[in-house]
């Protein structure tokens, strides 16, 4: 397990991390969300010890990971901005992860090269992004790390590929234990594969949740009335937002569903139906009820 706690950092002054605590569970996809700048990438440098923090402490299984080989030879970070060692080709940079990661798997690496379907012999550097984005993923896997880190991992690629490293990402959950832990500003990317989420606005995590909590606890509510509707029969419910379309009235409501349900029920609507939430429209209300504009947090 990953483990940061009150995590600080600030560059020239300016503090990029403020009092950050959050844990990455075995076996987890944990999606850490927030807009571009709140923080997210300097906080994954530090959770895999390429930086260091100046306040807080991160372990790995109760470990110190900064400045710790034994134990960040367990991770491994695909970094937003990939790098390569000049000149070489997937063959020669697979051989230097060979070298540097004792869990290399050679029969997974020829294993996923015919899904790749990539050069081996050609230089990364001649590859368009995308393909070197499905490069870094291909050695990625190939080291079969314990826990693998992932900064707006899925920019660049196209859809089938996209759903195709996703799988295989699942799929090393499910049959080594990896946890993930991903970095990304678009919620509908992560929505179907992670677990876990957390919001990072401005260097401050404002919520941490189960996703299928999240979405178990935040309802959407369409429902008319025979004439006007008593607004009694909301009034003490946590309404994260309300309106009226026509004869119909929208809510947005935090709280039990069977209990949600039976209190607009018990008024006999002459329409009623409890419509799914998606993450980004959770995070919207949610946020919204915290006095967060919203379109300052999530793109």
């Amino acid at each position: 397990m990953i483990i940061g706690q009150n995590i600080s950092k600030a560059f020239e002054k300016e503090k990029v991390l403020d009092n950050v605590s959050l844990r990455v569970g075995e076996g987890s996809i944990y999606g850490l969300l927030g807009s571009n700048g709140a923080g997210k990438t300097t906080l994954l440098k530090i959770l895999s010890g390429i930086i260091g923090q100046d306040d807080g402490e991160v372990t790995l299984n109760g470990q110190q990971v900064f400045e710790n080989p034994s134990v960040k030879s367990e991770m491994l970070f695909l970094s937003d901005a990939l790098y390569f060692l000049p000149q070489y080709s997937v063959s020669q940079m697979a051989s230097y992860f060979a070298e540097m990661y004792p869990t290399w798997n050679e029969e997974r690496y020829k294993k996923l090269k015919e899904l790749f379907g990539l050069n081996t012999k050609k230089k990364i550097g001649q590859f368009s992004k995308g393909m070197q984005r499905q490069v870094a993923f291909w050695l990625a896997l190939s080291a079969t790390p314990k826990y693998l880190i992932l900064d707006e991992p899925f920019d660049g690629l196209d859809p089938v590929i996209r759903r195709r490293v996703k799988n295989l990402l699942i799929q090393d959950v499910a049959e080594r234990g990896m946890s993930i832990l991903i970095s990304s500003h678009n919620l509908r990317e992560v929505e179907d594969i992670c677990d876990y989420v957390g919001i990072l606005h401005r260097g401050t995590l404002l919520l941490e949740r189960d996703l299928d909590d999240l979405k178990s606890d935040v309802h959407k509510v369409q429902v008319a009335y025979k004439g006007d509707a008593d607004e009694s029969i909301w009034g003490d419910l946590d309404i994260l937002h309300k309106e009226t379309r026509g004869s119909v009235l929208l809510f947005i409501v935090r709280g039990n569903e069977a209990e949600v349900t039976a209190r607009f029920k018990s008024h006999h609507p002459v329409v009623f139906d409890l419509l799914p939430l998606t993450l980004e429209e959770i995070f919207v209300y949610e946020m919204g009820g915290a006095g967060y504009a919203i379109e300052n947090i999530l793109v």
